[in-house]
């Protein structure tokens, strides 16, 4: 277990968003938060502290927490490939997938418990009797009863769900509910990921949330766009301006790292985009995304498709990804040359996550189009961040994207996401309609102001802590 840095961010940036009525709210609740902890310390535990919407989210929420005056700590553990083949079986079956179809029996929960208790006894030597932890997804969830034990007020947080009920659903959450039955509270992030089996009072749901301010949500004009894009190698040579973005401490810096490519020749920077920015995991179906742009690429003339992900050899919780990015890049090499021209496939350093974020955030608000043809989708933040951008999307209607995009009024929804030609006739739409394409953009982004960005989920936050406190004192 190691302790990460967190940052600080006053949260009086979000008068910059907010209306009036909305940013007393916030204040209120940084107030209450104060007094509710004290001087005691808000914990969040996950397995990575890059790559993922996870640790993403975490970097602005506790640096958020820090400059409302809450003492915000962040502990990622450790692990063993075994155990990360483990924890990724129980994350393909919480989607109701089989992932690499191995089992989940006695040998696999020595393995997970084995890691669970290496890590617990590092980080009960930082944690004190009554701080809060919030346990996030399957991971480290076997450090509940640990941390329960030590006398912290311990909420489990789970990030991912299926609309599927199968039996593969089902075994994921007989391994997981001797743990998480333990928090003192559980958090989904819809109705629908609500497990029965759990107590229904210690249940409770908040959606997550982007940073409008973080370096993947900032504004960049156009040409600070087309900057960083040339500078990583993304598109053709522009010749713009600074390839210059902020970081998370506010400080200036200039993209400098190239991606690595696989293409026949950069993306001419003129050339309409179609875009996905996903890990390298095979419920982002990547493939399919290919595959669906194949079947109307004669009509999307001189349109081209990029897929892009964290370069895999970074990303340590993720042990299928080499094998993903194999596989999309051998579906690529299999095209007759004219479309693979068109299709090109990033791997985005994350050696600097901040110069990361920014790389991804000039993708999205270059793209034409963004799309997310998930097959299963916890929530899928990367809706959130493309719809804050005014990009008009295409995506699964899937988990937590279902949340996010009003089919026909915010974007577009798949009702079949194995279904390639629908995916692409979707396309179509959007590239022979600007004007309606706009609007969809543009109406995804007030929804994004409404419901999705860190300051209703702070509130939220704020909210249940003060729920379980009232519960401790009765």
């Amino acid at each position: 277990m190691r302790e990460v840095e967190v940052g600080k961010r006053e949260i009086d940036r979000f008068a910059e968003v907010l209306d009036e009525k909305r940013f007393a709210a916030l204040q209120e609740t940084a107030q209450r938060g104060r007094e509710l902890l004290g001087d005691r310390s808000i914990w969040s535990v996950n397995s990575t502290a890059r790559g993922g919407g996870v640790a993403e989210m975490l970097v602005p929420m506790l640096a958020y927490c820090r400059g409302a005056g809450v003492n915000a700590r962040w502990a990622v553990m450790e692990g063993d490939p075994d155990f990360f083949a483990v924890t990724k079986r129980l994350h393909h079956r919480l989607h109701g997938m089989a992932g690499d179809g191995g089992p989940l029996g006695d040998d696999e929960r020595a393995i997970y418990e084995r890691a669970q208790e290496a890590n617990a006894e590092s980080l009960l030597e930082l944690v004190d009797p009554g701080d809060v932890v919030l346990v996030h997804d399957p991971q480290p969830a076997g450090l509940v009863p640990r941390l329960v034990e030590h006398g912290c007020v311990v909420v489990w947080r789970l990030h991912i769900g299926s609309d599927l009920d199968n039996d593969l659903v089902h075994e994921a959450w007989d391994f997981l509910v001797p743990y998480v039955k333990q928090a003192h509270a559980c958090v989904f992030s819809r109705d629908e990921y609500v497990w029965p089996d759990l107590d229904p009072d210690r249940t409770h749901v908040i959606a997550p949330s982007i940073d409008a301010f973080s370096p993947k949500n900032q504004d960049i004009d156009p040409d600070a766009c087309r900057a960083i894009l040339s500078a990583a190698g993304l598109i053709g040579s522009d010749g713009g301006s600074e390839p210059r973005y902020r970081r998370n401490d506010d400080s200036e810096a200039l993209v400098k790292t190239r991606a690595r490519m696989e293409e026949d020749a950069p993306v001419p920077a003129d050339a309409p985009l179609i875009l996905q920015v996903s890990r390298w995991d095979p419920l982002k179906d990547p493939i399919g995304v290919i595959q669906g742009f194949a079947t109307r690429a004669d009509a999307l003339e001189g349109v081209h498709l990029m897929l892009a992900g964290p370069d895999v050899s970074a990303v340590s919780d993720d042990p299928e990804g080499q094998q993903v990015f194999d596989e999309v890049r051998a579906r690529r090499e299999q095209l007759d040359e004219g479309l693979r021209a068109r299709i090109h496939l990033a791997s985005l350093s994350m050696e600097d996550v901040d110069e990361n974020a920014a790389t991804v955030n000039a993708l999205q608000r270059h793209a034409a189009i963004v799309v997310q043809k998930s097959l299963a989708e916890g929530f899928g933040l990367t809706v959130a961040e493309a719809l804050w951008k005014a990009r008009p999307m295409v995506a699964s209607g899937v988990g937590g994207i279902q949340d996010q995009i009003d089919d026909g009024k915010t974007g577009l929804l798949l009702a079949d996401p194995r279904d390639p030609e629908a995916f692409g006739d979707a396309l179509l739409e959007l590239v022979n309609d600007y004007d309606g394409a706009q609007e969809l953009g543009d109406r995804g982004r007030e929804a994004v102001r409404d419901q999705f960005l860190e300051s209703r989920h702070l509130i939220d936050w704020v909210e249940l802590l003060a729920g379980l406190e009232v519960s401790r004192s009765d």
